[in-house]
């Protein structure tokens, strides 16, 4: 937590985070040319974010490109200022706010349109079962209460909403047990027709811990918003593997 909270305190590392929740995945001469400093001096900014886990990097040939990772500082955000969004002063001034200002094999020749990393306290078989047993994955999908299919190699998996309806089919493309699954996301809650995704999960075991990285891919345009849906998934397959509690971070009810 202090890392981010230092990696937070310098006006040009907030600016390279701004730049990059407006278009995730720029390389380091497109970022050093919004700043009026040395490309070292960059270079330094980005290691401190980088190491507080506020940004991912991936390399691909000699460039490295860099993705916003937010998910740390929603952990720091659901920590230190969730309790007082309890209060409804607070939370209506924070949701207006929200509101005004809106939101913004691996592949060797695409990259990713959002790109997310955590850490897991877990092991690498718990980790891997969690993310391809659908009937665990419901216990802690923020909207999915059923599903039917397999995970597995070449299978397929249809998760539903309450009343049945189906929200989402997954096809696995490639599965390497405990450190790959590649997967084609076709959403179907407006019916036949939706544009299909892409997405990656990578599993590296380390220590007690297990890093996972998620890459999502051919983001069709009006699902930009994804990233919301991408960090209430993995809050809760978070808690369901560091607590064994079944928890949902369900999208707040309009009304």
């Amino acid at each position: 937590m202090d890392a981010i909270f230092k990696a937070l305190a310098d006006p040009a590392r907030l600016t390279l985070m701004d730049s990059l929740r407006r278009k995730d995945g720029q390389s380091l001469s497109e970022l050093e040319a919004q700043l009026d400093m040395s490309r070292f001096g960059v270079m330094k900014h980005l290691k401190v974010l980088e190491d507080a886990s506020l940004i991912v990097a991936r390399k691909k040939g000699r460039f490295k490109y860099h993705y916003l990772n937010a998910l740390p500082l929603q952990e720091a955000i659901d920590r230190w200022i969730d309790p007082y969004r309890a209060k409804p002063a607070a939370r209506g001034v924070l949701d207006l706010k929200a509101k005004l200002e809106g939101a913004a094999p691996m592949s060797e020749t695409q990259n990713p349109d959002f790109m997310m990393a955590t850490f897991i306290r877990c092991t690498q078989d718990a980790l891997w079962s969690a993310l391809t047993d659908p009937q665990e994955v419901i216990r802690y999908h923020f909207m999915a209460k059923s599903a039917e299919g397999t995970l597995e190699q070449g299978g397929s998996t249809t998760y539903r909403v309450d009343g049945g309806m189906p929200m989402l089919t997954i096809d696995v493309t490639e599965a390497r047990p405990k450190t790959y699954l590649d997967m084609l996301f076709r959403p179907c809650w407006e019916g036949d027709g939706m544009p299909t995704s892409r997405c990656v999960y990578l599993i590296e075991p380390q220590g007690d811990h297990c890093k996972l990285t998620v890459e999502h891919y051919d983001i069709p345009p009006g699902q930009e918003g994804v990233a919301d849906g991408w960090y209430r998934l993995i809050a809760g397959l978070k808690t369901w593997l560091e607590t064994g509690e079944a928890h949902r971070f369900a999208m707040a009810e309009a009304g």
